[in-house]
């Protein structure tokens, strides 16, 4: 998987490419450790084929820890897997897309 963040004054873009798996998604969270945690996170699943439930694990863990600290996540361009997987999962609801 590819991770590119990019700091802008307002929020902070993650853009990921590839799958978000049991194999993947340790390295987005590490990375997600060393951002602040009191911005918007606007994650950009465009060129994202595949998302898992370790995923969805770091998805939930940065939104807890973002509503905390006073930040707050949304989630653009879901293809229609990725879209489907947060549909039969529940989380559609819990994230802002």
């Amino acid at each position: 998987m590819d991770i590119q963040i990019i700091d802008q004054e307002e929020k902070i873009k993650i853009i990921l490419k590839g799958r978000l798996d049991t194999t993947t998604s340790p390295q987005l969270e590490e990375e997600i450790k060393k951002l602040p945690n009191s911005k918007i996170y606007q994650f950009d699943f465009q060129d994202l084929e595949y998302i898992s439930s370790a995923g969805l694990r770091v998805l939930l863990s940065t939104y807890k820890t973002l509503n905390k600290n006073g930040g707050s996540m949304n989630l653009i361009h879901l293809n229609k897997d990725v879209m489907e997987v947060f549909e039969i999962t529940g989380f559609k609801k819990l994230f802002q897309l």
